[in-house]
């Protein structure tokens, strides 16, 4: 096998054009060296490729056979080359994330309607589901990047802190008359609460946040929607733990009430996970930098 590929590109420009000296243009290279690599093809096929004449060159039956495979290679790469740079510029390429419901609706989507109306050759690919699962997905490979709530504890992650959200507490009309007053998260127990499903990265929050406090939170309601929790709150069917901001619009309406603690809930991060060390694709890189304002480098 013929390690130098620069050979057969001599060989193919040679047939194509039929001319040593055209050959060596499309080459940027002079005519002495197009002959040389020539010969050198030759010496090492053992065969005589063209015949030269006045007015250029002709293949040989040898080379006509040798020209029809190498055709089709140099086809091969000049469709990856232009499917490359149809990637670079975001003609076509993909889109791969995951995120649970509540961040995708509250956090992401503005950002990926902008990004999808203004790349619409880009498919998206949009995985759901709780942090620890994201992080999962993001680790096999299923997903180039998931949107997580913070902390991450994991080495063969890289992780972007991005927006500051605040958790509470909050209920519907029912139990307003507790959001005249601070309670403890003793005092909190006694009520009926409504918490994300026991896998989700809020939920193991809460309680561990509970336990720090030597309070057990449990609770009497499970679900792994961020609209349910706020529904069930409304309807008056417990007191909800959700982010504040996603439940603004409802507080500002008298929907809900913030149920205020004594103990003061941390503030916690958004953060975009990825795999250490993998590059990332021009549609991922664009999609950071111009739409989530997260530099990647």
């Amino acid at each position: 096998m013929i390690a130098n590929l620069e050979l057969y590109r001599a060989f193919y420009w040679t047939a194509k054009e039929q001319n040593l000296s055209r050959a060596a243009e499309r080459l940027y290279i002079t005519q002495p060296s197009v002959s040389h690599a020539i010969k050198q093809l030759e010496t090492e096929l053992a065969v005589t490729l063209f015949y030269r004449g006045a007015k250029g060159v002709r293949l040989s039956e040898e080379g006509q056979l040798l020209f029809t495979q190498v055709e089709q290679a140099f086809q091969f790469i000049e469709s990856g080359e232009r499917q490359i740079a149809e990637f670079n510029n975001l003609t076509r390429g993909e889109l791969r994330l995951g995120s649970s419901d509540s961040l995708c609706k509250y956090f992401l989507l503005p950002s990926l309607g902008r990004f999808c109306n203004d790349f619409p050759q880009i498919r998206l690919d949009l995985v759901h589901g709780t942090t620890p699962e994201i992080i999962q997905h993001v680790k096999e490979g299923r997903i180039d990047f998931g949107i997580v709530r913070m902390p991450v504890e994991d080495s063969s992650l890289k992780v972007f802190e991005t927006i500051t959200v605040q958790d509470c507490f909050v209920a519907g009309p029912r139990y307003f008359p507790l959001a005249q007053q601070e309670l403890s998260l003793t005092e909190l127990t006694a009520y009926p609460l409504i918490l994300f499903s026991r896998n989700s990265s809020s939920r193991r929050f809460i309680q561990d946040f509970g336990q720090a406090h030597g309070v057990a939170i449990e609770p009497e309601i499970e679900l792994a929607s961020v609209d349910l929790l706020i529904e069930f709150a409304k309807a008056g069917l417990g007191i909800s733990f959700v982010t504040k901001q996603f439940v603004q619009a409802e507080l500002e309406a008298g929907k809900l009430a913030e149920i205020k603690l004594k103990e003061r809930i941390p503030e916690r991060k958004i953060g975009i996970a990825l795999l250490k060390n993998r590059r990332l694709s021009a549609a991922t890189r664009t999609f950071f930098e111009q739409y989530l304002h997260v530099e990647t480098f």
